[in-house]
């Protein structure tokens, strides 16, 4: 598996190499859990994906419905549920599970499965730049636009805020990973919706920003659908 990982890292570091902000992004949600057995493989892919991958942002979800055997998550949110419910949903399927990887909003790896995830990122890294999305955040206050790149947009999209922890390492002692202690990458502590866009001329959003912690900006067709564009702020 390591092996593996390695061959998937080189293969997105040969395709880019610069970090700057405001650089449209890839985006690949993981919805996992400290009590699930079969994530710590998982968690450990997000976290080599969130090294130096200037074309990527992964975003580790945790669940809570894993909490009752034994070991409460102590990243779980119940809006991460809704939010892999609503993927479920629009996608037609009635169970969740854990570990699964969403990538671009739209496609789902069951797993823990590094080529295919492989190829659903250049598939995405293809499709970049249906939005010009733009930030910067001045004295905790968000400055935001965004305007169509003369392509189709659905009717309906939002813009999310996401905050997240950059990395953290939990000893468990219970549960199904009891003994393990698991490094996490790029841990969602909020994900809010700030405003809504019509695809019609020109999005200026403004918002709060509380903490000094990294930020990112998620533009996705209301469902939740495509992920339209994406970027870090810091």
């Amino acid at each position: 598996m390591r092996a593996v990982f390695a061959v998937l890292m080189a293969v997105w570091m040969i395709a880019g190499q610069a970090t700057a902000e405001n650089r449209p992004l890839v985006v690949v949600e993981l919805f996992t859990s400290q009590g699930c057995s079969s994530c710590p493989p998982a968690d450990g892919l997000l976290a080599e994906l969130a090294v130096g991958q200037a074309d990527l942002l992964p975003l580790a979800l945790h669940v809570d419905y894993w909490d009752y055997i034994g070991w409460a998550d102590s990243f779980a949110r119940p809006e991460h549920t809704l939010r892999q419910k609503a993927y479920a949903h629009a996608a037609g399927r009635r169970s969740i599970y854990t570990p699964e990887m969403v990538v671009g909003g739209v496609d789902h790896v069951i797993g823990v499965k590094p080529m295919m995830l492989a190829d659903l990122l250049a598939r995405h890294r293809a499709t970049l730049g249906k939005v010009l999305l733009q930030g910067d955040i001045i004295d905790g206050q968000l400055r935001l636009t965004a305007e169509s790149a003369g392509l189709a947009l659905p009717p309906l999209m939002v813009a999310q805020l996401v905050q997240f922890t950059a990395r953290e390492t939990v000893q468990i002692t219970r549960g199904e990973n009891a003994g393990q202690s698991v490094s996490y990458a790029n841990i969602v502590t909020d994900m809010r919706v700030i405003g809504q866009w019509d695809g019609v001329g020109r999005l200026n959003i403004s918002a709060d920003v509380p903490g000094t912690g990294p930020v990112a900006v998620v533009l996705q067709a209301s469902g939740p659908g495509e992920i339209l564009a994406a970027i870090r702020l810091r």
